[in-house]
């Protein structure tokens, strides 16, 4: 069931990666990163809500999903393989819109496919297992452009854009692989049959984009206890994500190869050593991920995720210490196991907390907990990069520590269903 995800989670491996590079490559500032940024959580905010609202009202013939996961396929694959041919900055942001677009399109139908095929004991089971195809996916993403210089291609060999072609290969990689497993997937793990009765309740709700505006209102409106809560997790824990991604790849430039140039070979080292360190705690994040199962039944999702928030923490703390290239792999281990977390016990908690007719879209409304936080730093972080953080990519990290534990301390509080529960095939005991 989860094969297409990582497809999909590949895809964004490689914006991780490689979208603040290819726009330093383009000329773009440091400074104005995150505002080149803005293709992933305009599109998340505006398209999941809507796919979400319009999935639960879909009665085609191939299912509620399935239509969305195609379309979104398609975009997704258009948009990887053109990307390392950019010419300019506005190829590149132009053709990150069309990209992102197809990533949401498929995201949000693909947490609700998981939710609808699984009853309520497996939800933990579901979304982890999520977790660990995002952590393989990504780590595989990160991993290629390392794999290909070991191999024997030249890490400083870019065409006339100064575009890695190591780049241009991943992604081209990328637009296959997105495209093949998603369509594997739906084909082999299809959606359950709509009963008749819930195709009459679909078919007596009204249809069209006003409708879909309609529910998402009333939605938020509704919105359970326990979604509310973890609002606020969310603005401290996607902030600090989003700003770690684009700044990451410079912190090492600076720390490790005392760089700050992006055409000069220290910095195409940073590039490829980042791609390692995030695939290693990628990997820590697939391992993590099934590990992570049994914990959350036995303490609770959001007890177990305050805690692994608290290990990511110390480790974004930790990284812009770090002056050789072996010692960044031990803070990675903390970042691993909370994203290993931050892709599936959220997830866990929400969709224990909602009604099933409506997980669409509520699935698409928490994405929008998501990219509203990754919105305010596209807004927020050229004002103070330079006055506050002086223009250095490491005191980033160490803001992303902080908001890390803010974090953890959010969730905390979070009461979810899922604590105690006897695991699968388990006895309960008197």
């Amino acid at each position: 069931m989860n094969l297409g995800f990582l497809g999909l989670q590949f895809s964004f491996g490689l914006q991780q990666g490689n979208m603040a590079p290819i726009y330093s490559y383009l000329g773009a500032s440091e400074a104005s990163l995150p505002l080149l940024q803005l293709a992933g959580p305009m599109t998340g905010l505006i398209i999941q809500p809507l796919i979400g609202a319009w999935s639960d009202r879909t009665t085609s013939r191939f299912g509620r999903r399935t239509p969305y996961f195609i379309a979104g396929a398609v975009l997704c694959a258009a948009g990887l393989l053109l990307m390392p041919f950019s010419a300019s900055l506005a190829m590149a942001v132009s053709l990150l819109w069309i990209l992102d677009a197809g990533n949401n399109i498929t995201m949000e139908p693909y947490r609700a496919y998981v939710s609808d095929r699984l009853v309520e004991d497996q939800h933990e089971i579901g979304f982890l297992t999520q977790s660990a195809f995002t952590g393989l996916a990504q780590m595989l993403a990160f991993l290629t452009p390392s794999l290909l210089v070991a191999a024997g291609m030249n890490q400083d060999w870019v065409d006339a854009h100064h575009i890695p072609y190591t780049a241009r290969i991943a992604f081209l990689t990328g637009a296959v692989l997105s495209l093949a497993t998603i369509l594997y997937s739906v084909r082999s793990v299809p959606e359950l049959p709509l009963s008749t009765e819930e195709r009459a309740r679909i078919a007596a709700k009204p249809h069209g984009l006003g409708a879909a505006l309609r529910e998402i209102a009333g939605a938020i409106r509704d919105m359970p206890v326990a979604m509310r809560k973890l609002a606020l997790m969310s603005l401290f824990q996607w902030y600090a994500m989003q700003a770690y991604w684009n700044y990451v790849i410079f912190s090492i430039g600076r720390s490790v190869f005392h760089t700050a140039d992006p055409n000069s070979s220290g910095f195409h080292s940073a590039v490829l050593t980042n791609g390692e360190m995030a695939a290693w705690y990628n990997g820590v994040a697939f391992v993590a991920a099934f590990a992570l199962v049994p914990v959350a039944r036995r303490i609770g999702a959001a007890a177990l995720h305050a805690a692994c928030l608290v290990l990511a923490g110390i480790g974004m703390l930790w990284l812009p210490h770090v002056t050789s290239t072996a010692w960044l792999f031990a803070p990675a281990v903390g970042i691993g196991i909370g994203w290993a977390s931050m892709m599936g016990n959220p997830y866990v908690i929400l969709a224990g907390s909602i009604p099933p007719e409506r997980t669409g879209v509520y699935m698409g409304i928490f994405n929008m907990m998501i990219v509203i936080p990754m919105l305010l730093i596209a807004i927020t972080m050229p004002l103070y990069y330079g006055p506050l953080l002086g223009s250095d990519p490491r005191n980033v990290l160490t803001l992303c520590g902080c908001l890390l534990f803010a974090a953890a301390a959010s969730v905390w509080w979070v009461r979810d269903r899922s604590a105690g529960r006897v695991p699968l095939g388990a006895t309960q005991q008197s």
